[in-house]
């Protein structure tokens, strides 16, 4: 059996922990059965974003007569947006391939890997060992426990990427982050899309406010359905039928489609590798436990990104690989703080938020709230920007900020300035007293803290 000082399982945000351990001259295994890099390049943020950014331009396109500009979209090459698409990760791929070939150091084991026993992973037939483990697995599609859900040809985040046609219609089981931003893309592409939500409101992790606008937005272009729980579907003619049933009035409606999208969230991959096997615990859910360091039940074992479930954003899971390198190989014990974590919804509009929610806050005690919005400043005024806005929280006396949130547009751009503050200990005078570009939409921000007051 060979040992290695290190054993990497997942090449998304372990790929960081891989550099990390070379650097300190470790021999390293690194463990992965693809594809390389992990979701985010390949099943995820990327290659979403790259099919997301022409559909805000159709929409823009569509929505410019209120600038008194007269257009419209003459076509959309489905095939082509799809291919740009597929031929960046094929790209993307081979050139991680070729680095991670050439990197002197590193054993690659290309196949599914579990534990047989303690430290000891399996992959292909053979065992390997190692005396730190860090587990960056990922994640893959949450499947709901919908009737005939499994006797049908559905959709997921990841086999949409693979289409070639453009579907007439479809069905979206979910509300979450996924289901809003490849709704937007497919009815900007000309898709029939109905969105089927279980819960009372769209993205529930969001401001209520935030989520009944996104709402009223997409009921614009598609149809979106809340409070509503798909109950069965089957294949049948040209397409599926989905029967729902409306958890108030407890009214069923069967809805017809093409084609069926399940997008209902993430599951951990963890429990793949038989985790229990080498003393990892794993909670209800399937995530692996971990402390405020990153570690597991199991000293020198870690688990980072999605595995873990804390907070399933690429740049979280980056953050969460740089500080479990930092406690493993510099001997620190630096705490992942979770505070400050952002993240975006790329639907139409866009959204953005860090820190707390107001709900949240008010657990604290008393808090104030700000609100401006886009029309408040000069160029959301020049934009006609007139439903979006922005939302602030701070602490009672003014001086912190303990979170934001922006809907509108550029909402991930003008919000980065607050995350910054923020990661800085929250100060509103880091905001205040720099000078901002006049007009500009970080005055957005400006704005919003000044409108401070008592919720």
């Amino acid at each position: 059996m060979k040992e290695y000082d290190v054993i990497v399982i997942g090449s998304g945000s372990g790929m960081s922990v891989v550099d990390e351990a070379l650097a300190h001259e470790k021999s390293v295994a690194l463990v992965d059965r693809g594809p390389l890099g992990g979701t985010c390049p390949n099943l995820g943020c990327i290659p979403s974003k790259m099919l997301i950014f022409p559909a805000d331009r159709i929409v823009e396109v569509q929505d410019s007569a209120k600038l008194g500009i007269s257009a419209g979209v003459e076509g959309v090459d489905f095939s082509f947006i799809m291919e740009r698409m597929r031929k960046w990760v094929r790209e993307n791929q081979a050139h991680m391939r070729q680095g991670v070939a050439g990197t002197e150091g590193l054993d690659f084991y290309e196949g599914a890997g579990h534990f047989v026993s303690d430290y000891t992973v399996e992959v292909n037939s053979e065992q390997i060992r190692g005396k730190q483990i860090f587990i960056a697995c990922g994640s893959r599609p949450l499947v709901p426990p919908v009737k005939g859900l499994q006797d049908i040809d559905y959709l997921d985040n990841e086999t949409v990427l693979q289409l070639d046609r453009r579907p007439d219609s479809l069905l979206i089981i979910g509300g979450g982050y996924i289901a809003v931003e490849y709704g937007h893309f497919f009815a900007a592409m000309g898709t029939g899309v109905t969105i089927v939500e279980l819960a009372d409101r769209l993205v529930l992790s969001e401001e209520p406010e935030v989520a009944a606008l996104l709402k009223d937005e997409l009921s614009r272009r598609m149809e979106v359905m809340v409070n509503t729980q798909a109950q069965e579907v089957s294949a049948g003619g040209k397409g599926v039928t989905l029967t729902v049933k409306d958890r108030g009035s407890g009214k069923e409606r069967r809805l017809n489609a093409q084609r069926l999208m399940v997008a209902t969230g993430r599951r951990s991959n963890a429990d793949l590798l038989k985790p229990e096997n080498t003393g990892v615990e794993t909670d209800q859910k399937g995530f692996i436990k971990v402390n405020e360091y990153l570690e597991t039940r199991k000293k020198n074992i870690y688990a980072i990104g999605d595995a873990n479930g804390q907070q399933m954003f690429t740049h979280v899971a980056n953050r969460e690989a740089a500080i479990a390198g930092r406690n493993a190989f510099h001997g620190s014990r630096i705490k992942m703080d979770y505070s400050v974590c952002p993240h975006a919804i790329y639907s139409h509009p866009q959204a953005a938020s860090v820190g707390l929610t107001e709900a949240d806050s008010r657990k604290l005690g008393g808090v104030l709230v700000g609100r401006a919005r886009y029309m408040d400043v000069a160029k959301g005024e020049a934009m006609m920007e007139e439903r979006g806005f922005a939302k602030a929280i701070a602490s009672k006396d003014g001086e912190k900020i303990l979170g934001f949130h922006v809907i509108g547009p550029y909402a991930p751009i003008i919000i980065q300035e607050v995350i910054n503050a923020m990661a800085s200990g929250g100060h509103i005078n880091e905001i205040n007293n720099g000078i901002h570009i006049h007009p500009a939409l970080p005055e957005l921000v400006l704005r919003a803290l000044s409108n401070l007051e008592e919720a």
